[in-house]
């Protein structure tokens, strides 16, 4: 069977979102472009990995190719919509890919769909016919930022950390391994 490509050359929006409430959430890229919108579902390490290193290619691609890269997202490109409904899952991502197009000044990110054995990587930002299904999508530097800028809000929209041990604090209580298990008793009556 040959692979399915989703090329998105100018999206109209690109962007990270999660379904469900802190601490149950998954989360989603969605592409949409005219009438046609994607959802792959990633995890949120990979979201993190993702606006990161699209930091610093940016970064990369300012000092290299003299690109205009904004500091900031411009105020046109700030995006707090949530993900387009319905959100139906395409591929869940497995190995992601990050470029710079030259040719178009824009950067382009390869998200691979999840396979059972290890991905040749020759396929990343690649058209050949064998390998996982891809969403491949070209963004200008200031679009990219954007993306990253909003996917630090989502993944910092969940849970607040433990000051102690840094893991999610539940709503139904934390049980801290920096105090061995035991929650302080806190008695309203002393002073």
């Amino acid at each position: 069977m040959s692979r399915v490509i989703h090329v998105f050359r100018q999206p109209d929006r690109f962007v990270a979102g999660t379904v469900g409430e802190p601490g149950d959430r998954t989360f989603y890229l969605q592409a949409s472009e005219d009438v046609r919108t994607i959802s792959v579902t990633i995890e949120k390490q990979q979201v993190v990995v993702l606006a990161e290193r699209l930091s610093s290619l940016l970064e990369e691609v300012a000092s290299r190719f003299g690109a205009d890269v904004p500091d900031d997202t411009p105020d046109d490109l700030v995006d707090l919509d949530p993900l387009t409904v319905p959100v139906e899952e395409e591929f869940r991502v497995g190995t992601m890919g990050l470029g710079w197009d030259a040719d178009s000044s824009a950067v382009v990110i390869e998200l691979l769909a999840i396979t059972e054995g290890e991905v040749d990587e020759t396929v990343v930002l690649d058209d050949t016919e064998e390998g996982p299904d891809a969403v491949r999508v070209f963004l200008s530097p200031a679009a990219a930022r954007a993306f990253a800028e909003r996917a630090d809000r989502v993944v910092n929209a969940g849970r607040k950390p433990c000051p102690l041990c840094g893991e999610p604090l539940d709503p139904t209580g934390h049980i801290c391994p920096r105090q061995n298990g035991y929650r302080r008793e806190t008695d309203a009556g002393e002073d």
